[in-house]
């Protein structure tokens, strides 16, 4: 009877050390994919293409008058005074600056309504991330194409215990 309990405490003793010597459970995904396959991105992708379409738009009709300004100018330039020269030179070099303007407000808008558009998509795939990663006992989640940590066991943070070496509360 002693041999038994003995070898049945070698055998969990030894199964403890063995499960102790597993390691984390790392997992990976490719998020561009997992965003690639939502149904939300292709409508996304329409709503701003719409949205940039219509500053092009803009920017082209800005652009036509532009250069018709600027053929007149340069068809008339013999004929004109040189006052005149000076008021309608203004005139293209003000379009010029507007068509400048517009084309760098589109941009900041059209990034802004980027970020506005897929930030419930990156956070409806974030939060599924890590609920899996949860619900099957990963500690970390690692992106394959970008080689960040997607999700990460809080008990594994170490800020607090460099925060306390460094003396800093």
């Amino acid at each position: 009877m002693k041999k038994i309990v003995v070898i049945l405490a070698c055998t969990l003793l030894s199964s403890s050390v063995i499960y102790a010597q597993a390691g984390p459970k790392i997992g990976w995904i490719e998020s561009a994919e997992l965003l690639q396959s939502m149904p939300e991105k292709a409508k996304a992708d329409s709503e701003l293409a719409r949205y940039q379409k219509d500053f092009q738009s803009q920017i082209e009709i800005m652009m036509k008058d532009y250069q018709t300004k600027v053929q007149q100018y340069q068809g008339g330039e013999k004929t004109m005074t040189e006052a005149m020269k000076e008021v309608k030179g203004k005139e293209i070099q003000d379009l010029q600056s507007r068509i400048e303007a517009i084309q760098q407000s589109a941009q900041e808008k059209i990034q802004q309504k980027k970020q506005d558009v897929y930030a419930p998509i990156l956070d409806k795939a974030d939060k599924a991330i890590k609920a899996v990663a949860k619900e099957h006992n990963y500690d970390y989640v690692i992106d394959k194409s970008g080689g960040a940590l997607l999700y990460g066991k809080d008990a594994d943070n170490i800020l607090p215990l460099a925060k306390a070496k460094l003396g800093i509360k």
